[in-house]
């Protein structure tokens, strides 16, 4: 299998985080899929932003929750770009998507739209929450799910399975070789973030990892001759 490169909320390192200029720029680079991250907003849209709020990416404040679609449309995500609804991600790239979900509401309303759109087959669901997890495998019969996990890593593989996860995502900086192993051992892949750097490169190879989520388009080419 080959080494996988995912980017990061599009490629957050040369574009803003989570909106289409970045999505558009990771498919350009050759990234074997997109991550991004999913939010509902007050009145139930699918709202493309990492955190819960609004206050660190955009020129706005408060929380993702509390404003209405069109509100959240008013802001400046960077660059001039507005934030993106996840039905605009799908049409302005052909790329396949991971998409982390942040609680069982999202499972929800993303499963909906995989569901009615077909999309099992580009559409990836991560999260570090398993509920949520289990909660979307349950309403969509087939979809792919991986659990992500930063530092605590010891029980993740018995996690994975529990949810009928098929991959880990795991924090690179607390990744062991047992862990890897493991996973490895019960059929999951292991994907390691974020890998920015050839040291960073290098030390997924060594761990045996299936893929890294860069932020950084480069990594796509070094990537593929990193030993």
């Amino acid at each position: 299998m080959s080494f996988l490169t995912i980017g990061h909320r599009g490629v957050m390192g040369v574009a803003p985080e989570n909106t289409l200029l970045s999505f558009v720029r990771a498919e350009r680079a050759g990234m074997d899929a997109i991550e991004l991250d999913l939010h509902l907003s007050k009145d139930g849209a699918l709202v493309v932003m990492h955190d819960a709020d609004v206050d660190r990416t955009t020129d706005g404040t408060g929380p993702i929750a509390g404003k209405t679609l069109a509100e959240l449309k008013e802001l400046d995500a960077g660059a001039g770009e507005r934030i993106p609804v996840f039905e605009e991600v799908l049409a302005a790239v052909r790329a396949p998507l991971q998409a982390e979900i942040k609680d069982v509401a999202a499972a929800r309303a993303l499963a909906e739209v995989i569901d009615g759109r077909g999309l099992t087959g580009r559409v990836e669901v991560l999260s570090f929450h398993d509920e949520a997890l289990a909660e979307i495998r349950g309403l969509v019969p087939g979809v792919r799910t991986a659990l992500v996990a930063d530092r605590e890593q010891d029980e993740v593989t018995e996690r994975a399975l529990a949810v009928g996860a098929a991959a880990l995502v795991l924090n690179i900086r607390h990744v062991t070789l047992h862990t890897v192993d493991k996973a490895h051992r019960a059929g999951l892949r292991v994907i390691g973030w974020v890998v920015n750097s050839q040291d960073d490169l290098r030390l997924a190879r060594a761990l045996g990892l299936d893929g890294a989520t860069t932020d950084r388009p480069e990594i796509r080419s070094t990537g593929r001759f990193t030993a």
